[in-house]
């Protein structure tokens, strides 16, 4: 449930439909829709309490903290979240407290574990110091491939958890991007550093190179890239949006059979070739609390 807008009955139907197809794992946040995803999702899972529920608050102070907790279990229905993550770092302010307020919230049952997102190592030793993490959600997919360099081997080395996020770039992976997109108003992915000017034309050219490779090994390109990150065996869940019950379909799609390893490998390569001219700064959004 992420922060795309869509009819309850619409989610709702997604939802059912993902659970009868087996996918137990549902990602919001108390800043999609100013809290009424949680409340939607919440209503779509009154009745499966098997299914592994995560959200996610900014970073607020130990007593914000509390009464979030507080407010995301009342929204989603649970008396326990399985995760809840802190969904940003801030500058200039510590996360101890919030961890610690976490920390108090699983002691009590509020929550079962504590995850970060979009989090640096450094930051992640910062808050480590407070309490536990469990998970970490963060950007990566063929497109964005930094956490490689030290976010995934920290966790991996450190029995953090790893779930992605835009696994499929904001669409761009979805392999039915035109060239030359446009956006309706208010559509926040032409402010992401893909459509940079300097950046785009080697992100659109690679893409095609992408889809090419997929197209010769008889698979959608979005298969692939969902299983380039499932099949490197560091990630524990891949996070993709669903709007509509074929849309979930297609997605869930792309884990069934094989994929010729030989193609991996190019998929591979030529999204570093793609990577060469992303530029370092932090993260896709060009978004800095």
């Amino acid at each position: 449930m992420g922060s795309e807008v869509v009819a309850e009955a619409q989610a709702a139907g997604v939802i059912t439909a993902a659970l009868d197809a087996g996918v137990n794992h549902f990602d919001t946040a108390q800043g999609y829709g100013a809290g009424r995803s949680e409340v939607v999702l919440g209503r779509a899972l009154a009745g499966s309490p098997q299914a592994f529920v995560a959200t996610k608050m900014q970073m607020s102070s130990a007593e914000d903290t509390r009464a979030g907790v507080q407010a995301s279990r009342e929204r989603l229905g649970r008396d326990c979240i399985d995760l809840f993550y802190i969904h940003w770092p801030r500058e200039g302010m510590e996360s101890a407290p919030m961890m610690e307020a976490l920390e108090e919230a699983r002691a009590k049952g509020w929550i079962r574990s504590i995850g970060v997102s979009n989090f640096s190592v450094p930051q992640m030793r910062d808050a480590s110091r407070a309490g536990r993490i469990d998970a970490h959600q963060l950007c990566y997919n063929l497109l964005w491939r930094f956490p490689e360099e030290d976010v995934i081997p920290y966790c991996r080395e450190n029995g953090i958890v790893l779930v992605t996020y835009s696994s499929l770039a904001q669409g761009l992976l979805s392999g039915t991007m035109p060239r030359e997109p446009r956006f309706a108003p208010g559509d926040p992915r032409p402010a992401t550093v893909y459509y940079d000017p300097e950046v785009w034309p080697h992100v659109r050219d690679g893409i095609d190179e992408l889809a090419l490779i997929a197209r010769k090994a008889g698979r959608p390109l979005s298969h692939l890239a969902l299983r380039w990150l499932t099949d490197s065996g560091a990630i524990a869940s891949v996070l993709v949006g669903s709007r509509s019950r074929d849309h979930l379909a297609g997605n869930l799609e792309a884990f069934d059979g094989t994929v010729d390893p030989s193609a991996m490998r190019l998929l591979d390569e030529a999204s570093k070739r793609i990577h060469r001219h992303i530029p370092r700064i932090g993260n896709i959004f060009k978004y800095y609390p």
